[in-house]
């Protein structure tokens, strides 16, 4: 009996052309027309797949839930509710400001420890611990089979694999991409894809 829980990012907020920023859980924004499709691309690709979906869960940001149900609409399911743990960071005194101006305070040593290991660069509160004990809690219990979707952030999708243990070079999601972990009977978990993107 396998459990299957998909760790999906929120589609896009940010326009084509636009400049990138940290935006983190200070900010709530909604999908733009594009973080739509890639939602309903999202929900189409569930659908396709021979899964039975037994819960759908999101942040409690706008961006994570229109995600969130825009997939459950695509599988004629309600989003069952939001886990406050998958809510994203707090970016601290880089929220709202551009990838340049946010490595040229931190540097890119801090970037990297972020991306690889979820280790959060100076002046952002990520509540390593809190989340970490959150996924492994939530990831090692249930029991049983089947197949869970949680809509999240970046900021709180890297939390998961360091809870398991799963080492990975690159911790970040992409918006509308997702990462695959099925947990056997006796709790190993194994990474089957990340940043899988329909």
């Amino acid at each position: 009996m396998t459990r299957r829980i998909f760790i999906i990012r929120h589609g896009n907020t940010f326009e084509d052309g636009t400049p990138p920023r940290r935006i983190g859980a200070r900010t709530d924004l909604p999908l733009v027309a594009r973080g739509r499709e890639q939602a309903d691309r999202l929900g189409a690709w569930f659908a396709a797949q021979p899964l039975c979906v037994g819960h759908i869960f999101s942040g409690p940001l706008l961006r994570a839930r229109e995600t969130a149900e825009r997939i459950g609409a695509v599988l004629g399911k309600p989003v069952d509710g939001f886990l406050p743990w998958l809510n994203e960071i707090d970016h601290g005194p880089d929220e709202g400001r551009s990838e340049e101006d946010v490595l040229a305070r931190v540097g890119a040593e801090a970037i990297a420890a972020w991306d690889e290991q979820a280790v959060a660069p100076p002046g952002w509160r990520a509540d390593a611990d809190t989340r970490i004990a959150a996924w492994r809690a939530y990831l090692s219990g249930g029991g049983g089979e089947g197949t869970d979707l949680l809509v999240t952030s970046n900021g709180a999708a890297r939390f998961a694999l360091p809870a398991l243990g799963l080492p990975l070079a690159s911790l970040k999601l992409r918006t509308g991409a997702f990462g695959e972990v099925l947990i056997d009977a006796s709790g190993h978990a194994e990474l089957r894809r990340w940043d899988f993107r329909p």
